[in-house]
Order: C-alpha cells, then structure tokens, then sequence
C-alpha cells in the first residue's frame, strides 16, 4: 500500500467515525425540548455540512495523481479539522 491509499484509508475512518458520532447526536436531540433540541439541530446541521466537505476532499484525492496528492491532502485536513471542531462543538455544548 502507497503512502497516498494509507492516508485515505486513514481520513475515511475519520470520517466514519463522524457520521456515526452524527448519528448519536441525532437520537440524542430527540430527548431535549424542543428549544434546546433546535439549538442541538443548528450544530448538528454544521456537522452534516462538515462531512459533506471532507467526503469532497476525499473524491478529490482519491482522484489526484500520485504526483499531485500532496496538494490534495492540505485541503483534506482542513475539512477533517473543521469535522473533528464541529464535532468537539456539539460534544462540549451538550456535555455528552
């Protein structure tokens, strides 16, 4: 395995980790009024926008040539550090 494929296999279970994190958040919500559940809902919703931008990035390097990966990849660990924010977010706001 190339140093490029280790990277990806890497951010992708970064990523799954985020959605499953996503989907607890989601039946947590259910239990809150529905005040705080809206206010849960707003951070949920920059998670889900987060994933969506590193599974970007992801298609972006898996499709970039071995040559040019190592550009790829800065855009890639912006989007995880935003997910891996966004995620502490919602975690820290809604004490787990």
């Amino acid at each position: 395995m190339n140093l490029k494929e280790a990277y990806k296999q890497k951010a992708e279970a970064e990523l799954e980790l985020a959605r499953a994190r996503l989907v607890g958040f989601k039946a947590k919500a259910k239990s809150y009024t529905a005040e705080t559940r809206l206010n849960y809902e707003i951070h949920v919703d920059e998670l889900e926008h987060g994933i969506e931008a590193a599974k970007a990035r992801l298609k972006d390097l898996g499709e970039s040539g071995e040559d040019a990966w190592e550009k790829v990849k800065e855009g890639v660990e912006n989007a995880l550090d935003a997910l891996r924010k966004a995620v502490r977010n919602i975690a820290d706001r809604f004490k787990e």
